[in-house]
């Protein structure tokens, strides 16, 4: 071959592998993912595990709701295609689950991993790779960190903000009480206690406990809160721990007032399942009445409220089988919220267009207060309303409330409530 032709096949091979590359992310137009007709999708959830109970629903919930907006035409005109996989609250499994979801199922976005000590042992991996990393199911205020995670987003609201206003409503309604705290040993733990520590007088604070995720055994922990003789225990962990905290104050004839955060298995139904054999003598509902937690949406057995209506219709049309819990509804509000997205960043949909759409914000739904997401912020919700468990539902005390995850106040949220579109799916604004 003759210097000149050689330099025209090393020319035309650079140009075959631009257009190969014509999806380099660098570029932002990395369409990994995406065809004409579909876009694929991923998550790791807990399908197995100790975070199964309570939330082992939400990935069929969001599926059943992406199944409902495939029926009616899909989004742009492609299908989503969800593929979630179980790594049993595992971080080890979480790994190999989401590295699997990368580099062999090729998804386009991982959408709602679920759990702050399995998402944070993925989430450099995914912004090293540019892979939208999209309302992550938990609410670490790891994730609101655009300049380190450009492509992660948040999906929760953050422990931080849900400690400060459970803390503030512990501190307005047992004032001089003696509070204990039952946290988990991660992040999400950590964070509770940041915030409610903002709140809540340091003196009052009389035991912090906490638990390791994996061991059940939790007898120590409500002994030495007995022992420090608690009025009121706040709990930031996950339900399976919850129902075990409880046990533990009927063995030992603890009579103080449970606090629990959304993520500690403060929903009705789920809590009423975990604590079916804690006692022959009462019922597992007789056992959380008057227990005090707090939604950051309607519960599903709001049946008067449009969004439930329709979540409700999802799931009769699409998961029959599915629990009416609050992970149905998580799952459908994130799906709903993701749909938004897909709509905002249009039909030449790539990678970075996705970004900037999440960036854009304004997103509504079901939620009681609004998404957190800008430019320069991340976080998912920035509030949640606090009420007590009556039968097997909440009765809301006061309106939502909202903060921030520093020192700003807790307020009252009093905007109107989005409602649904007619035909439940939402358009570009």
């Amino acid at each position: 071959m003759s210097k000149r032709s050689s330099v025209v096949a090393m020319l035309t091979a650079c140009v075959v592998m631009a257009a190969g590359c014509s999806s380099d992310s660098s570029e932002g137009g990395d369409s990994t993912g995406v065809t004409d007709t579909s876009v694929t999708i991923g998550s790791h959830q807990p399908l197995t595990g100790p975070a199964s109970p309570g939330f082992g629903d939400v990935a069929p919930a969001a599926k059943a709701y992406f199944d409902y907006v495939n029926a009616r035409g899909g989004v742009h005109g492609r299908k989503i295609i969800y593929k979630y996989r179980d790594d049993a609250y595992d971080p080890v499994r979480t790994v190999s689950v989401v590295r699997q979801l990368v580099e062999q199922d090729k998804v386009f976005a991982i959408f709602n991993g679920l759990g702050t000590p399995t998402h944070t042992k993925v989430v450099d991996y995914l912004n090293a790779r540019k892979v939208p990393d999209l309302l992550v199911t938990s609410g670490c205020t790891c994730w609101d960190a655009p300049e380190k995670y450009p492509y992660t987003f948040g999906f929760l609201t953050d422990y931080v903000r849900e400690g400060k206003i459970l803390g503030a409503y512990i501190k307005k309604n047992f004032p001089g009480k003696r509070v204990a705290y039952f946290t988990q040993d991660d992040q999400l733990g950590q964070d509770g206690i940041k915030g409610l520590d903002k709140e809540i007088p340091a003196a009052s604070v009389v035991s912090r406990q906490v638990y390791q995720p994996g061991n059940l055994d939790i007898t120590p922990q409500v002994a030495a809160i007995d022992q420090a003789k608690a009025d009121v225990i706040v709990a930031f962990g996950i339900p399976q721990y919850t129902a075990q905290l409880r046990k533990a104050q009927l063995k030992l004839g603890n009579s103080a007032q449970l606090v629990l955060s959304t993520s500690s298995g403060g929903e009705p139904t789920t809590l009423v399942r975990l604590l079916q054999d804690a006692t022959p003598d009462q019922s597992a509902t007789s056992l959380i009445q008057g227990i005090i937690t707090d939604a950051a949406a309607p519960l599903p057995n709001e049946t008067r409220n449009p969004w439930i209506q329709l979540f409700t219709k999802v799931r009769n049309e699409y998961a029959t089988s599915l629990p009416l819990t609050t992970a149905m509804v998580a799952g459908m509000t994130a799906a709903y919220t993701f749909v938004q997205a897909l709509q905002v960043a249009g039909p030449d949909l790539t990678r970075q267009s996705m970004v900037s759409a999440m960036e854009k914000g304004g997103f509504t739904g079901p939620s009681f207060v609004p998404f957190a997401f800008s430019k320069t912020s991340h976080a998912g919700g920035t509030g949640t309303r606090v009420g007590s468990i009556k039968g097997t539902a909440i009765e809301y005390q006061g309106p939502p409330m909202t903060t921030d995850n520093g020192n700003g106040p807790v307020v009252p949220y009093d905007a109107s409530p989005a409602t649904p579109p007619a035909n439940g799916i939402p358009t570009t604004r």
